[in-house]
Parts: C-alpha cells; structure tokens; sequence
C-alpha cells in the first residue's frame, strides 16, 4: 500500500471538501480503473494508491486522525516516539535511571531497546499482504437505509459486506483482513469495495436530503388533501394544501437519509399538478364556462 500524502493522490488541497474529493476520486477512477486498463500493472497500481488515498480523506474520522498524525496513508496506526526522557520519568520515583549529577545512568539502557524491538515492533517489519478491489452494484434503498450483501470471489470463496447506512455511491467501504495473505506471516491486506448505487425511478439523493416529484390530481390540488407518500422508509401521509400548484415543495422532516449520527435529513416534494389521461367533457364544460379562468394569464410576469 502507498505511502504517499492521500492529499496529493487526489490532487486537492488539505483543506478540499467532501464534495471535492469525491469529484477529484471520480475522475481520476475513471482513467486508472484495471477494468478499463486490462494487464496494466502500472496502472493497477496507481488505482490502488487511489482507492487507498480516497478511503482515508471521504471518512471524515479517517481524515481528521491522518491530518493529527495519529494514522499513516495506509489507515495504520503510528507508533508514538518514545524519548529515553519517557523512561527516566516513569522511574522518577525510584531514581532508576538517573544518578546524582542528574544525568540519565545508562546502565540499564537495554530497556528502552527491548521495549522498541519487542514482539509488536518486530511484526511490523514483516510484508503486508496486497488489498484486492472489487466493485458492488446495490440499490439506492439499499444504500440509504443499510443493507447485507455477499460478494462471491472467482475461487468460490465469499465475502460478507455491511453496507452502513446512507452510503454514497463511489464510496468505497475497508474490509480489514479480507485482501491477500501477507508473506512469510505478515498480515493479511484488506478488501476495498467500491460502491456503485443504481438510480432510483423516482428519488432523488441531495446530500442527506431526498427529493421526489410527487404528482397530485386537478382536485387536490384546487381543494387540497391528504395523499399517501413514498419515502425511503416507508409510506407516510402528506398534507397537500388548498390551492397548491405545480412547483410547490413541500417537507417531510426526517424522512431523508441517515447520518453517522443517526439522524436522518429530510424529504422535499414537489407538486406536480396532472390532468386526467383521457378528455374529459365535464371538466371542459365547465372551463368553457369559468369566466375567472379565461381571464388568468399565468405568463404575465415574462412579459407576454
């Protein structure tokens, strides 16, 4: 795995938001995805250090603990430094490690180099096995509201994937332990699964927000209603105002996508007044006779 600045991979500056990340990852997945680029180690490896770099800066935790230092490009853990100082402290009350001119006494300095070398230290030396790259298509409910999936591997082995709820599409989720084996016992790598969120017929995500072209019949609308509503959890009924027109929106609290904290955004419809599919020869009659109606002029703020 890279251990390049994730921030230069992207090609955004430390301060890029959310949006921009997802943009920079996109276009650049684009160019260097192995689907695209067939036999192309190069490229396969560029694409690697991209999912890497995205994986740490499009988790918002992720980001914040590499920008502290706290984590490599890797997502790895940085050991802290340990100063000979740290010792000398932890034994001040016994005066272990200092004499009586207030220098550090050496004579037990074998500790701090078992302490650096120990069974840990010495794991970390070993290779790290490759991460593999998969790709899973999931439907859009299944994205905001969470769901189970299981991805079948070309040997016959399978893979079990959590979808968090309210996952983005192009985002990519970290399965520790789940890529290569490492050589001579090194620790396994890591499955990245990209994710690929199919369009929903008539939702549409804005942020933690849904949008939904709700239509309403020429009587709800005139006399207003009380219709039954599509949400992403699940039916709800709406309150359509009288005298509502085509283009009103109208909100849904708590009806959109969830959150890390588990609150979810809001729902916003917006009206769409339908006439009948087939002529109506009441409906006619009676415009025919509505004086108020032949005087409307609905364009009159365009001038015309």
């Amino acid at each position: 795995m890279t251990s390049a600045d994730p921030y230069d991979i992207l090609g955004v500056a430390r301060d890029a938001s959310q949006k921009d990340i997802q943009k920079a990852y996109r276009r650049l997945a684009k160019k260097l995805h192995p689907d695209l680029n067939p036999g192309d180690g190069e490229a396969q490896r560029k694409f690697q250090d991209l999912s890497a770099a995205y994986d740490i800066l499009s988790d918002e935790e992720k980001r914040a603990r590499f920008d502290r230092g706290e984590i490599d490009a890797s997502g790895t853990e940085r050991p802290q430094q340990r100063y000979y100082r740290d010792f000398a402290q932890a034994g001040a009350g016994s005066q272990r490690y200092e004499n009586s001119s207030g220098f550090a006494d050496f004579e037990d300095a074998s500790d701090i180099f078992s302490n650096l070398f120990s069974q840990g230290g010495r794991r970390n030396f070993r290779s790290r096995g490759e991460d593999r790259h998969y790709r899973l298509e999931v439907d859009f409910l299944e994205a905001v509201n969470g769901a189970s999936r299981r991805i079948t591997l070309p040997g016959g082995s399978t893979i079990d994937v959590v979808i968090p709820p309210g996952t983005r599409d192009g985002q990519t989720l970290r399965l520790s332990g789940k890529g290569n084996p490492g050589p001579a016992g090194g620790e396994a790598g890591d499955a990245l699964i990209e994710i690929a969120v199919r369009p929903h017929p008539f939702f549409k995500r804005d942020g933690r927000d849904i949008r939904l072209d709700l239509p309403i019949s020429l009587t709800e609308a005139i006399l207003g209603s009380k219709v039954t509503v599509p949400t992403p959890s699940g039916p709800v009924t709406a309150t359509i105002p009288k005298g509502s027109n085509t283009g009103r929106t109208l909100r849904l609290k708590g009806k959109g996508v969830p959150g890390r904290d588990g609150r979810r955004g809001d729902e916003y419809l917006t009206l769409q007044v339908m006439l009948p599919d087939a002529p109506d020869a009441e409906l006619e009659a009676f415009v025919s006779q509505w004086a108020a109606g032949r005087f409307q002029n609905p364009r009159q703020k365009m001038g015309v």
